[in-house]
């Protein structure tokens, strides 16, 4: 514990956010602005802010204490969890808490939050937002598919199904228009190349930018496939225990989902992914976790191509396989 830093464990929900300082303090202030200005006048260059990222309700103080020069690390929920655990504390209070994500902080390497740009936060909203509008066309189909099964659909219920498809498929083109721009005015030459790898397409290569930031915030693949959660999980304690290995799935879901279905593809036509396939099911091994083993590799090609100002050449393979 470094006894010049002062910690504050902030435990936040909708209304209000609970606070505990290395001292043992306890305040509780309100989730809005006028809350957070009251609670910055307890702070100076000596603080260190730590939170749960928790949905939406983290953000705005986050971005606050950010832009007002105060130190912040938005931890892992499951981390924090973990240690809770540790300490076999029988009160859960939101008090509770916020003393506990004080006494984490001051114990663990702790990573200052950086947030992100306007441009990445519209981008990432629109990428939400067309994976709701996705989700309720899917939803629609299936009503309209049902609705023909039974026979004698209702003319109302068919017209008003289709004319709401029709409204979806129209907000999906023009969100997909203009996000394609706003990832283009950052990132166009990265967008490009990504397009070079065989079985990355143009709407991945779109996706894979906007969910690692145009891959600014990576220093290697190892870490990127670990935000992705692909690395693999060794079980083996003792004699008892000896599991299969898996992957970890603590990462983002929506670019490890992106890059399963990619990997189909990338079996057929990326020579790199296709041998590595190849060599796993050889050696007996699930067809599943040689996708798995695909889907590292289809995004470490993605960084080195994103990182190295180059376009994808097979002969390269070796220089794609570092990091």
């Amino acid at each position: 514990m470094n006894k010049d830093i002062k910690y504050f464990g902030i435990d936040i929900s909708h209304l209000v956010f609970d606070v505990t300082d290395s001292d043992g303090n306890y305040y509780q202030f309100k989730n809005t602005i006028s809350g957070f200005k009251k609670f910055e006048k307890l702070l100076d260059l000596s603080s260190h802010c730590v939170m749960e990222a928790t949905g939406y309700y983290h953000y705005q103080l986050a971005y606050y204490l950010l832009e007002s020069g105060i130190k912040i690390s938005v931890e892992n929920p499951l981390a924090v969890k973990r240690f809770i655990q540790m300490k076999l504390s029988k009160i859960k209070t939101d008090k509770s808490d916020s003393k506990l994500i004080c006494e984490y902080a001051s114990q663990v390497d702790l990573k200052l939050w950086k947030g992100s740009s306007k441009h990445q936060i519209e981008c990432l909203q629109m990428t939400r937002l067309l994976s709701v509008y996705t989700k309720q066309s899917t939803m629609l189909k299936n009503k309209l598919h049902g609705e023909t099964v039974l026979g004698n659909p209702s003319k109302a219920v068919v017209s008003s199904i289709k004319r709401s498809l029709k409204q979806l498929e129209k907000e999906i083109d023009n969100l997909e228009v203009k996000l394609l721009l706003l990832v283009k005015e950052a990132h166009q030459d990265v967008l490009t190349r990504l397009k070079t790898i065989p079985g990355i397409g143009a709407k991945t290569a779109l996706m894979l930018v906007v969910l690692t930031d145009g891959f600014e915030r990576f220093s290697s693949g190892s870490e990127l496939c670990s935000y992705a959660g692909l690395t693999p999980v060794i079980r083996n304690s003792g004699t008892s225990v000896n599991g299969r290995s898996r992957i970890s799935k603590i990462g983002n879901q929506k670019l490890r989902n992106l890059l399963f279905m990619c990997s189909f593809n990338a079996c057929k036509y990326n020579k790199a992914c296709r041998d590595i396939y190849e060599r796993i099911v050889a050696k007996g091994k699930s067809k599943k976790l040689a996708l798995i083993a695909v889907c590292n590799k289809l995004l470490k090609q993605a960084f080195a191509i994103a990182k190295s100002g180059l376009i994808y050449d097979d002969s390269y393979r070796s220089t794609l396989a570092k990091n």
